[in-house]
């Protein structure tokens, strides 16, 4: 006569699943989120991601292991490669340093 199974191991050994991975992203362009959608193509070997408001598009090699998560981040890496050693300025009215300031001054006495 063996012993009865408790409850606790049945519910200890029911294996957890994986968090899902998410399928729409932010555009890096328009930054309207859950705009883009990436499309996996395993028979032609290549994977598009597509903003649905601005239309801009990215299109990356696929293979079988491949994820939407995988697409966007390549489009990231990609764009952030583009814009390597481009200065933006995201401020909409640059402000001025005080030495600036000093230096614009009218001249003339009025």
């Amino acid at each position: 006569m063996g012993k009865r199974k408790s409850r606790s191991s049945k519910l200890m050994a029911a294996p957890r699943k994986p968090a899902k991975l998410e399928e729409e992203f932010t555009c890096p362009f328009c930054c309207h989120p859950h705009a883009i959608e990436c499309r996996i193509n395993l028979k032609d070997r290549f994977a598009v991601a597509s903003c649905r408001i601005c239309s801009e598009k990215y299109f990356t090699k696929a293979n079988a292991l491949t994820e939407p998560v995988d697409v966007y981040s390549d489009w990231i890496d990609a764009c952030e490669i583009a814009n390597e050693g481009v200065v933006v300025d995201r401020r909409c009215r640059p402000r001025l340093l005080k030495t600036e300031a000093k230096k614009t001054t009218c001249d003339r006495s009025c």
